[in-house]
């Protein structure tokens, strides 16, 4: 039987049904055909390694459902709106702005986050990452230089999971923390269970995704369930300090003994006042997808995109009229 839904899954999906309608370098894949998949329905699985660690989360506040779109206050910024999204406070619950934020979409490379989150639970920063051929030999965007059948520590390869979103990276992780990637992603498909996202499925621990055909990527997800899954990532300050890192020297056992690693973030590389970081993603089945988090004013705010036309524009601005919409004027950036 299916664990109970969290509250704060329960509320952000009773305030959308009521009112409202990674990294990039490298990534390779086919476009797709622009069609909408329905709620993937999945059986819960137990972890390989044991009971999920993450408990699920509860917010003891009533939401305030957005109407049309949005609550009162949030005027939407947006020309060209991507094709769903949220912005939400990850205190209250309360959704400020949605577009088909239950709508099963292709992540790419904001998968990660899951994948960082089952790391987190089930490993220590002082443990050794031994290279697998299957790890050097991943596809799209990787750390790169990874020495094959070294031993490399364990945060230094979550450093390289979220800031370039190296797929190599999470190979290599899925496997050390799983015993094989097949394992690890019943974990993280597990993981889901606990926290009750209920449109989200994991084929990966990357988000790559070889299909010729959107219909067919198996990484996917919704806006109301990533604002979840970044809540629990934030909820971890071993990933918090990661995801809102924007560069980072790490100890690596190739010549020079150090791994220069730079984020995809855009909120980061912008300098946004209070980012709190996160995920960004691509492949041309997903588009550009984005799960970002910043604090002003005492409140935090998520924001989801989900095949945007423009990741640091949109997040920016529909940030900036959700802090507005609280009460936050723009003069507290």
């Amino acid at each position: 039987m299916r664990r109970a839904v969290p509250l704060l899954l329960a509320l952000l999906v009773g305030a959308v049904l009521s009112g409202c309608g990674g990294g990039v370098a490298g990534v390779t894949a086919s476009s797709g055909d622009d069609d909408d998949a329905p709620t993937v329905a999945r059986t819960p699985m137990q972890a390989v390694n044991g009971p999920p660690v993450v408990a699920p989360l509860a917010v003891p506040l009533k939401l305030q459902a957005a109407r049309d779109g949005s609550a009162p206050g949030f005027v939407s910024p947006l020309r060209k709106e991507p094709r769903a999204g949220l912005v939400a406070d990850l205190d209250s619950g309360k959704v400020l702005w949605s577009k088909a934020a239950t709508r099963s979409l292709p992540i790419a490379s904001v998968t990660k986050l899951m994948t960082a989150l089952v790391v987190n639970g089930h490993s220590k920063p002082t443990e050794r990452v031994r290279i697998s051929r299957a790890a050097v030999a991943a596809q799209g965007s990787r750390v790169g230089l990874l020495p094959l059948y070294k031993n490399v520590q364990l945060e230094t390869m979550l450093y390289g999971l979220l800031l370039p979103s190296g797929n190599d990276a999470a190979v290599a992780l899925a496997e050390h923390v799983g015993g094989s990637v097949q394992d690890f992603v019943t974990m993280m498909n597990s993981q889901a269970d606990a926290l009750g996202l209920h449109c989200t499925t994991f084929d990966s621990p990357s988000g790559f995704e070889e299909t010729l055909r959107q219909r067919d990527a198996k990484n996917r997800s919704c806006a109301v369930d990533l604002a979840v899954l970044a809540r629990a990532v934030l909820d971890q300050p071993r990933l918090a300090k990661i995801v809102a890192t924007n560069q980072a020297i790490r100890p690596f056992p190739i010549k020079g003994r150090k791994l220069f690693l730079q984020n995809h973030n855009p909120l980061l590389k912008d300098h946004y006042p209070g980012t709190l970081g996160l995920k960004t993603g691509y492949t041309d089945a997903a588009g550009k997808t984005f799960v970002g988090a910043a604090t002003r004013g005492g409140h935090r705010l998520v924001v989801v995109l989900l095949n945007t036309p423009d990741i640091g524009r949109q997040a920016e601005a529909l940030l900036d009229r959700g802090f507005r919409a609280l009460g936050v004027s723009n003069a507290a950036r």
